[in-house]
């Protein structure tokens, strides 16, 4: 399951909520200048309501905000990540 959700998690076995919120953050993080109340309102109709489409907004967001800040400085990845990576 792991391997399958890192190489594409549309190819892995997931519940309708959890597709949507991968979703969302795929958007999010590729294209945010696209995001839409549209967007959310399909996170509603899976069951998400305002505060856990917060924490999936804000973990998004910090993810690719420390990705960047570690990517601009050079910083290398210690084992662990190259190995799960």
């Amino acid at each position: 399951m792991v391997e399958r959700l890192k190489q594409n998690y549309r190819s892995a076995e997931l519940s309708d909520p959890d597709r949507a919120m991968l979703d969302y953050a795929l958007k999010l993080t590729e294209a945010p200048w696209t995001m839409e109340r549209g967007d959310i309102d399909k996170l509603r109709k899976q069951g998400f309501n305002d505060a856990a489409i917060l924490d999936i907004n804000q973990v998004t967001g910090y993810f690719a905000f420390v990705n960047r800040l570690a990517d601009g400085l050079g910083v290398e990845l210690e084992p662990f990540w190259e190995e799960a990576g």
